[in-house]
């Protein structure tokens, strides 16, 4: 029999108790479709996001940021398409009675996950927020539904003020709301979340992509095409980005900024369980004319992590409309005035952090407890600093002073509560990649001992070189290569 795998609803305990995620309002008996990310769930959050801006924002010429308000004009939405075509299926199981909701396309095809049960219709409902704006004489409003519609209102601005010239993005990380139907599954659908984006701009007439290199044309991927889906089928198939452009499934823009989004998932080394979902034509968004879900294997089934779509000249041409104004740019290449089209890739950030817990949660038989194997670069604490002997002075003195000079750099933990194993299995299940000890040693040869999260294996390093160590280890590098490894002087429980 296979080892036993993890459920989502053991994995909300775990979040729970470790401080990560705790339900919204538990007091008053929690609010569905609402989380509060707890001290470490924000840690973790926080380190997501500033990754995503670090690769696609702050490393490139070609990409400019916007931070826009949750409510807009409600024209936005009208312009858009939301009030229209943003909207799903109700349905109840006639079996078990749980509510739910599907897209069009699944219509009559689909049956209840949980028991197999038929569905029954309920009507369609609208997923945007609705709100008032104003005390006296108020205005009807809406959340936001999405972050994309204000890269596309902004759109003629950010080029002036920034000087950006064709190609380039937008890029936008922010909460947004939907009315879901039936929130589920912890925090893979909830009613409030984050959504990081970008509107990449091109010239309508540029189809070659000079960022497409070999990199990218290899890129390889697991993917279920619309023929294998219109058969109903969900055969894979192992492919390539470039192949996927010769197949014509998609052009030279599109497929490249599909394959950057699948470097940024390898890195955060979710890359294994990813599969590429194409669109089929029933199931496009009214804005779309191809459309790829970048899929996880979650606990509880594949499901959309990413998605890049290729909106073409359709939200800007609609907001010029709308409102009248001009929503064009001069081209210095052409020398022309041009209304560019648009690719959009996007994740659900919750949706990330949820993968990268999924991903990172090991329970260890050995030591008895869990240990939560985050990259050492995303983790929220990076290191947590003992003292072996807590009533010593000289030795707690020592330590502290290593606490001090650590914590000016990261987020960094001191703890000397309980056993020496009892603190190396609090640290292994907060994700913590390394646990520095200082000894009676320390006090003579001014060196500590660094223990490998993932390994448990230690490492001796002088202090003036600990800061060192530990930046090496954050962009990647293995801990046991950067000091002399020494023998487990503490045991793991005790």
């Amino acid at each position: 029999m296979g080892e036993k795998r993890l459920t989502i609803d053991e994995l909300a305990v775990f979040c729970k108790r470790r401080g990560f995620i705790f339900r919204s309002s538990e007091i008053y008996g929690g609010f569905a479709g609402f989380w509060d990310f707890g001290p470490l769930g924000a840690g973790l959050f926080n380190n997501i996001k500033q990754d995503f801006w670090k690769y696609f924002v702050q490393k490139r010429e070609d990409m400019a940021w916007i931070d826009a308000s949750v409510i807009s004009h409600p024209m936005t939405w009208r312009a858009s398409g939301h009030l229209a075509s943003f909207s799903d299926i109700a349905v109840v199981c006639r079996k078990c009675k749980k509510a739910a909701k599907i897209d069009k396309s699944e219509l009559g095809k689909v049956r209840c996950p949980d028991c197999r049960g038929e569905f029954t219709e309920q009507g369609t409902f609208n997923l945007m927020f609705e709100t008032k704006v104003g005390a006296l004489n108020p205005t009807e409003a809406y959340l936001r539904g999405e972050t994309a519609q204000a890269m596309f209102m902004n759109f003629k601005q950010v080029a002036e003020t920034a000087r950006m010239q064709l190609p380039f993005g937008i890029g936008q990380l922010g909460r947004c709301f939907r009315n879901e139907i039936a929130p589920r599954d912890f925090l893979f659908r909830c009613r409030e979340f984050h959504i990081g984006e970008f509107e990449f701009f091109i010239h309508p007439e540029e189809k070659e992509c000079p960022l497409f290199d070999a990199e990218h044309k290899n890129m390889k991927a697991r993917l279920l095409d619309a023929e294998t889906q219109e058969k109903g089928k969900d055969t894979l198939k192992e492919t390539a980005i470039g192949v996927m452009v010769k197949e014509k499934r998609l052009d030279e823009w599109h497929a490249y900024w599909l394959a950057e989004q699948l470097m940024w998932l390898e890195r955060l080394g979710l890359s294994e369980g990813i599969k590429i979902k194409e669109h089929m034509s029933s199931e496009l968004s009214h804005y779309s004319s191809a459309t790829f879900d970048l899929d996880y294997e979650y606990p509880f089934g594949s499901r959309e992590i990413a998605g890049n779509a290729n909106r073409g000249q359709y939200d800007l041409t609609q907001h010029a409309n709308a409102s009248k104004e001009k929503i064009d740019i001069f081209d210095e290449k052409t020398k022309k005035r041009v209304v560019p089209r648009v690719i959009e890739p996007t994740f659900g950030i919750e949706r990330i952090f949820l993968a990268l817990l999924c991903k990172a949660y090991n329970l260890d038989k050995q030591r008895d407890n869990v240990v939560l194997k985050l990259p050492a670069f995303l983790a929220p604490v990076k290191a947590a600093v003992f003292p072996i002997v807590k009533n010593d002075e000289k030795t707690v003195n020592l330590a502290r002073e290593v606490f001090e000079r650590l914590r000016e750099e990261w987020k960094v933990e001191y703890d000397d509560s309980g056993s020496v194993g009892r603190r190396y299995s609090r640290a292994d299940e907060s994700g913590i990649p390394m646990c520095i000890t200082i000894d009676a040693d320390s006090l003579k040869d001014k060196s500590v001992t660094i223990r490998d999260r993932d390994s448990t294996k230690q490492i001796r390093v002088k202090i003036e070189s600990l800061k060192d160590v530990i930046e090496k280890v954050l962009r990647g590098e293995s801990l046991l290569k950067l000091g002399r490894v020494v023998e487990t002087r503490v045991k793991q429980a005790g």
